[in-house]
């Protein structure tokens, strides 16, 4: 049965006057997402939604949810992707979402996971591109990322995908823990001490337009470090999943010029241990069209997301797909 939480229908079985009603089983289905004033945990409750048809709801063919039966999916608020693969590869959790560069160094053991790989992660499906954003007080800038000497820092929140591939760009132009004085926060919390004036930047890699940063927009202002040209090569050098990317102006309505810096996919994973039909179950939900208008209509980024990327770049992290995962792929011919 994998490694999930099953209730059987004994369990959830109700005597009733005319007899015992037999209940369908229940499967809980935990995804490990982020914190949330970020892109993770909206993404993943719509996910969890998309999924879900509880024990005693309307069937897809009578115009319910299109969900795997019996299936109940929950978005849990995490320290989003080094916490995530760790969870999922121990079993804490079923599924959770990852940064591409993340889900490569934990899977092969290299990097930050130097001797401690995770070889039971594997990939569901590749969701949308997360801009690195680099947030300053407004009216404030760098001339390069050198700059950052000195100065406070929000790195991101400790083993987070963020902060693994942030000090390994950092470290490129001289700066690492010794010469800033480096805060380990969420984006939320990161957002408020620019607000209060108690961090002078700070670094956060979500999908556009992330709340906490609207939030921070409206209210204080902000601007975004408009990487140069060498910058995101060196960046794409050192870690390659991070891809030359571009944050329109007026993303952030305070901010009315294009910002040139780098992104990462952010991809649905789960352990290899999950049993294989109901990872096909969940594959083929994500791609209903109750799926479709929920991620459509329920956040921004949700639009990405779509059948036609489920697979870019999966193969270029070396990360292998779930068997029940590449078995939808294969049956609608995207893969040979």
């Amino acid at each position: 049965m994998g490694i999930f939480k099953k209730l059987t229908g004994a369990a959830l079985a109700c005597t009733m006057l005319t007899g015992a009603a037999v209940a369908q089983d229940m499967t809980f289905f935990r995804i490990g997402t982020g914190g949330a004033g970020g892109t993770y945990f909206p993404i993943g409750g719509i996910i969890a939604n998309a999924i879900s048809n509880p024990p005693g709801s309307r069937a897809c063919d009578e115009g319910g949810n299109c969900g795997v039966p019996g299936l109940v999916a929950m978005a849990q608020s995490t320290n989003a992707s080094a916490h995530n693969v760790n969870a999922i590869q121990t079993g804490q959790m079923e599924a959770g979402l990852s940064g591409a560069a993340t889900l490569h160094f934990a899977y092969h053991g290299t990097g930050k996971f130097e001797g401690n790989a995770k070889p039971d992660l594997r990939v569901i499906a590749n969701l949308f591109p997360e801009d690195l954003h680099l947030v300053l007080p407004d009216g404030h800038k760098l001339d390069g990322l050198a700059d950052l000497k000195g100065k406070r820092v929000g790195i991101a929140q400790a083993g987070s995908g963020t902060q693994i591939a942030v000090e390994l760009i950092l470290d490129d132009h001289g700066v690492n823990r010794d010469n800033i004085d480096e805060a380990e926060l969420n984006n939320a919390q990161s957002a408020e001490r620019i607000a209060d004036g108690q961090l002078d930047a700070y670094f956060y890699a979500g999908g556009t337009p992330i709340a906490a940063m609207i939030q921070l927009d409206n209210t204080k202002g902000m601007e975004l470090h408009n990487w140069s040209a060498e910058e995101i090569k060196q960046a794409n050098t050192t870690v390659p999943y991070y891809i030359p990317s571009t944050i329109p102006a007026g993303t952030y309505p305070g901010v009315d010029y294009d910002v040139n810096t780098v992104a990462v996919s952010g991809m649905l994973v789960t352990n290899a241990n999950m049993d294989e039909e109901l990872i096909y179950g969940i594959t083929k939900a994500m791609w209903s069209d109750t799926a479709r208008k929920l991620l459509d209509n329920g956040h921004p980024k949700g639009k990405a997301i779509t059948l036609e990327t489920a697979l870019e770049g999966v193969e270029g992290i070396g990360v292998p797909l779930h068997p029940g995962a590449e078995r939808f792929y294969r049956e609608v011919g995207m893969l040979k």
